[in-house]
């Protein structure tokens, strides 16, 4: 066909379509709004899955409308969304419910039911159902089913349909907290039906890169895109993420800071965690994808103006490590890289002044980062190397030096490394590119490598101490 490939990321607010050729750069590029979801107490959290296609179609249209003729050449898509969005389709793959989005939380019974159900297969592979699985609200979607409904459906899936003109498998990446079981290969059916759920209602599941069909003649019209384009089987938006960071291959960890600080990583054998704080995706070449995603954050900034961080990024800086010891969590209750519900901030000690505890916050969150990446290792999981970052919090090189001194290695800050750009490399594994492995050291963006301040390493190393005893004297850990 070609040598471009297009990536989808399909996020809460909006649909973004990039266009990428085999180098990596990026050729077109467009982005189309998503209505809000529908929030309200008792957890709601419901977005018209209508909305999903015609954005995703409006999105290709521009980016085919400004390549010309070189659209021509694009070879393969892949599409990535919400982990454990859902929604029920009917024999056109028209959505008939609201789409349940990754954020509802009311299937709290369905959850239970499944846990108990598929205790031992849970125990296997490392899953721990919740409210907030993709599981839950499949199960509470088929409880009500419209009579017309014949499939539950991961956002990809919808826009797969279209684009190919009949079902398309979904991915064992977005299938991961819906039920599916990456280890033996099949949908957990003891639990589906525990839950009543028919087997009918759910989809086949391949890996990520798999060809799901071709685009078809009413599609290309409507796109742009060339008929018998691949579309291939994509990830979660945070899989694609940690993709489009370069670590694709066993040993290479990336943090991505935004508002949560996520740790994700690639590994051999898979990570089984006891406690459940880390789960694993399935590679698309069979190794695993362990990780989690915290509490603490970008979010522990939420109270600084944004024009005067800039300053006390400046000023931390020079003042070098904080005499306290900070744990800057927002709200209650931790999920990774140690489960407590009952998880509160404190503060150790008494801060000189706002710069020491601007500071202070930020070395918090690193320690954190610390405790995950050894946590990890001690489940089976090393990382090796630099450790890749990305998101808001990347963007500051007092935090990033900060970071790196308390991991005691460098910290590589990767440049536009969206969802897109995963999802791209995705479609460009098998089509454009032999693998994943490739696809990645072509296209992604080399970083910025930040060294840790060796002069900094040792007063860093006993704060992390005191916040470990903390959390243990708090029996946190």
């Amino acid at each position: 066909m070609g040598e471009l490939v297009a990536g989808v990321d399909i996020a809460t607010a909006n649909v973004r379509v990039q266009v990428h050729d085999p180098s990596g750069a990026l050729v077109a590029a467009a982005s189309r709004p998503l209505p809000q979801p529908v929030r309200s107490s008792g957890g709601r959290s419901e977005q018209d899955a209508s909305t999903w296609w015609p954005a995703v179609r409006d999105c290709l249209g521009e980016c085919t409308a400004a390549l010309g003729e070189r659209s021509s050449g694009i070879a393969a898509l892949a599409v990535s969304a919400t982990s454990g969005t859902v929604v029920l389709v009917d024999r056109h793959g028209d959505p008939v419910t609201p789409a349940l989005m990754y954020d509802d939380r009311r299937a709290g019974a369905e959850a239970l039911t499944a846990a108990e159900a598929g205790a031992r297969r849970w125990a296997r592979i490392g899953i721990r159902p919740s409210a907030g699985s993709g599981l839950a609200r499949i199960a509470r979607l088929a409880s009500d089913a419209p009579d017309e409904a014949v499939l539950a459906c991961h956002t990809p899936d919808v826009i797969g349909w279209k684009l190919v003109g009949r079902p398309v498998a979904t991915d064992s990446s977005h299938a991961l907290k819906s039920g599916y079981d990456a280890v033996a290969g099949e949908w957990a059916s003891e639990v589906f039906d525990a839950l009543g759920v028919p087997a009918t209602l759910l989809p086949e599941v391949v890996r990520p890169t798999t060809v799901l069909g071709a685009v078809s003649a009413q599609a290309a019209e409507l796109t742009g895109l060339p008929v018998g384009c691949e579309v291939r089987a994509g990830m979660t938006d945070g899989c694609a993420g940690q993709l489009a960071c370069g670590a694709v291959d066993v040993g290479q960890f990336v943090t991505v800071l935004g508002t949560t600080l996520v740790l994700k990583g690639v590994s051999k054998q898979l990570v089984r965690d006891p406690a459940g704080a880390v789960y694993s995706h399935l590679h698309p070449d069979g190794v695993w994808l362990p990780g989690g995603a915290a509490n603490v954050g970008g979010a522990a900034l939420s109270d600084v103006d944004a024009a005067e961080l800039r300053s006390l990024d400046e000023a931390a800086t020079e003042r070098g490590p904080s005499g306290v010891v900070n744990y800057p969590l927002r709200g209650e209750g931790e999920r990774f890289p140690f489960l407590a519900e009952g998880a509160r901030s404190f503060v150790l000690g008494e801060p000189a002044d706002r710069v020491d505890e601007f500071r202070s916050r930020l070395e918090g969150v690193a320690f954190c980062e610390r405790l995950a990446v050894e946590r990890l290792a001690e489940l089976g999981a090393p990382a090796e190397g630099p450790m890749r970052t990305a998101g808001g919090g990347a963007r500051s090189l007092a935090w990033c030096r900060i970071r790196a001194s308390v991991l005691d290695r460098p910290v590589v800050r990767m440049r536009d490394a969206g969802t897109a750009l995963g999802a791209a490399l995705l479609a460009a594994a098998g089509s454009v590119h032999p693998d994943l492995s490739r696809a990645a050291a072509a296209m992604v963006p080399t970083g910025e490598v930040v060294e840790p301040e060796a002069a900094e390493v040792p007063a860093l190393e006993a704060s992390y101490q005191r916040f470990l005893a903390e959390l243990r004297e708090r029996a946190w850990l």
